[in-house]
């Protein structure tokens, strides 16, 4: 026997659990997605990833600005869904939602619950320095991030890992972790357990204002924030003669031992003194230009040792 599934996400994140619903042979009957946004230089109408796989695949999308609506309350239930598998949709889940499938609605969500409810996760756990993360199954509810866990799948974070690469880890994983759930839910043996109370924070949207990198932190900060903004949205910093100044992204770093004035260059590998002890520039980006290495860009910006950034 298969599920008759409603899958409801939006970014590449959940890509690789729809890809792998579908290999198990469920039965999805309906896509949700976030509408079309215009993107580029150009402003094209762009279609999020999960809604371009799912028209490859064939299946139908739909794409609602608001499940608030009766009309689109109503044409949901219509798809008469077993379950609804929710990856980073979007868009908050009305309670007429949460209860039109007949075996409820179950998100997949990239953070050791209740630690990191909210919209941005993966960033926060890097940025805040921890040292793991999970994946966990939930069956929703209407509270964010609230409901009982079914599967969780706990992942370590690396000294030096970005949040791209654990966003990539974590899709991957998930798809595995939703599977298995569902193949419970399935046989009946999916058990519920509510989240603990204690140890509840929230993984707020990142801010523009939270890109620009402050020399005057500690390094292990300055390094948390570089690796949890790589390589969206980028963290940055100004550099260059006054009048001329320009923004470099920083996307990669490590910490080293070595100490100056905060912002000061020290050396002719970008290294950058913090309030305690130096970080390492690894790769950065000049606007509109490629990412390169130190040594790299260096022969095209003129940035020495005694200089401050």
């Amino acid at each position: 026997m298969t599920l008759r599934l409603v899958f409801m996400g939006t970014p590449a994140f959940s890509v690789p659990v729809l890809d792998a619903i579908l290999a198990t042979g469920h039965d999805v009957c309906a896509v949700y997605s976030q509408p079309p946004r215009r993107a580029g230089r150009g402003m094209t109408e762009t279609k999020g990833p999960v809604h371009a796989f799912a028209e490859q695949r064939g299946l139908p999308v739909f794409t609602p600005l608001s499940l608030k609506g009766l009309g689109e309350q109503q044409e949901f239930a219509a798809h008469k869904a077993d379950a609804a598998v929710v990856v980073a949709y979007g868009l908050l889940l009305p309670q007429a939602i949460l209860d039109a499938p007949r075996r409820g609605c179950y998100n997949l969500h990239a953070s050791a619950l209740p630690r990191w409810r909210g919209a941005a996760p993966i960033h926060r756990a890097i940025m805040s320095g921890d040292t793991a993360t999970a994946n966990v199954v939930m069956r929703m509810e209407a509270g964010l991030d609230t409901g009982p866990m079914c599967l969780v799948e706990p992942m370590p974070i690396g000294p030096d890992t970005t949040t791209g690469a654990l966003h990539d880890a974590l899709s991957v994983a998930g798809a595995a972790l939703m599977v298995r759930a569902l193949a419970a839910l399935e046989q009946g043996r999916l058990v519920e357990t509510p989240q603990p109370t204690d140890g509840v924070t929230y993984a707020a949207k990142i801010e523009k204002a939270e890109s620009r990198l402050d020399f005057g932190a500690s390094a292990h900060q300055v390094h948390n924030r570089v690796r949890g903004l790589s390589p969206f949205p980028g963290a940055w910093f100004e550099a260059g003669p006054v009048g001329k100044r320009e923004r470099i992204k920083v996307l990669a770093s490590t910490i080293v031992d070595r100490h100056g004035l905060p912002g000061a260059v020290l050396d002719d590998q970008l290294t950058i003194a913090c309030a305690d002890g130096a970080v390492r520039l690894l790769e950065v980006q000049r606007a509109g230009k490629k990412p390169q290495q130190p040594d790299e860009f260096l022969r095209g910006f003129a940035l020495k040792a005694g200089d401050r950034v």
